[in-house]
């Protein structure tokens, strides 16, 4: 018994140890886990509530889910979602790796599912729910019939922010979005772009199905083929709130300084205040030869105006060009991707 204790003692020393050193990585896991989650109940709640109610296909699975659910009303929108995922995701294992594989299977079987049960919540019967009748939806507070292009844009924001929360922490939703990455990984186009050119796919399904009168688009307020147009705009509105979430504002603005002085001012400047490096290029004027001092900095946009008032103290006569960076990587900036990393722009 003794020598069991022992070896039980020294056992949970070990395990308890191994979480010490990895709880950051214990942490970090736990978290991306969970943000995968929250954002796959924002996607499902922006195709519940101002997508599917009013036939908008935004192209994708869930897209394509919408004209087939115009085909068959009896099968839910997220059914039709399993349908087109499952042989999507052996491809994401295969092809995308393990990791990002696992994660893509969770949150692919997690978004239909939590669409599926949104849905049994918030229509009253199972014919409110065949129909996807917006005047039954949670209990006709949130019909907007009448409003198309605000159920359009604020359901095309919430898609784009949950998969962009789904993509940041390494995974997707499935559908499109290994579409797209895969296209990217194999035919270089990016990730924006391949999703836009298998979204414009889905929508000439829709234009076909619903647009021209073969789904059961009867009642919609606005003529059905007026709905393409609007999933366009959803399209495009998702994957500028997916590039946004992915890569930020691009904000970054890139400054050249020449100056016929050594501007020791702004190069205090860079270095303490705004705790920043910069580039020292030895230069001259074309036309007058001289020896001038040519500065490469970049900051964030709300540094721009403290940076210009230091060149004007430090040579009012400097010139000065202010360019947009549309991608900065280095020390202090973004780390230089990866061949699997996800390039939305």
């Amino acid at each position: 018994n003794s020598i069991l204790s022992l070896y039980l003692s020294a056992f949970l020393f070990f395990v308890v140890t191994l979480l010490h050193k990895n709880r950051n990585y214990m942490k970090n896991t736990l978290y991306s886990w969970f943000s995968i989650l929250i954002g796959c109940i924002i996607l499902a709640a922006g195709f519940v509530f101002f997508i599917n109610p009013y036939n908008i296909v935004p192209g994708g699975v869930y897209g394509a889910s919408i004209v087939l659910h115009n085909l068959f009303p009896s099968i839910q929108v997220g059914t039709f979602g399993y349908m087109f995922d499952i042989p999507l995701l052996i491809l994401s294992v295969v092809l995308l790796g393990a990791k990002l594989g696992s994660r893509t299977i969770a949150a692919a079987l997690i978004t239909p599912l939590l669409m599926n049960i949104i849905s049994k919540l918030v229509y009253p019967t199972k014919e409110a729910l065949e129909a996807l009748d917006p005047a039954q939806l949670a209990g006709g507070s949130m019909n907007l019939s009448d409003h198309l292009m605000l159920a359009c844009v604020i359901g095309a924001a919430l898609i784009g922010i949950g998969t962009g929360i789904v993509i940041r922490n390494e995974a997707t939703t499935g559908g499109s979005d290994i579409v797209g990455m895969l296209l990217q990984k194999y035919c270089h186009i990016r990730f924006s772009k391949a999703i836009l050119l298998v979204d414009g796919t889905v929508v000439c399904f829709g234009l076909a199905v619903i647009g021209f009168g073969i789904g059961s688009a009867e009642d919609s307020i606005q003529p059905s083929w007026h709905l393409s147009l609007y999933s366009l705009i959803a399209i495009f509105i998702i994957s500028r709130v997916i590039a946004y979430m992915i890569n930020g504002a691009k904000n970054d603005k890139l400054i050249f300084v020449i100056s016929d002085k050594k501007m020791t001012e702004l190069h205090t400047y860079i270095l303490k205040d705004l705790d920043r490096t910069a580039t020292c290029i030895k230069s001259s004027g074309l036309y007058t030869g001289k020896e001038k001092e040519m500065i490469f900095l970049v900051v964030s946009y709300k540094e721009v105006a403290g940076v210009k008032l230091t060149i004007k103290k430090a040579d009012p006569r400097a010139f000065v060009v202010v360019t947009d960076a549309y991608d900065t990587f280095g020390e202090g900036w973004k780390q230089l991707p990866s061949p699997n990393e996800i390039h939305p722009e």
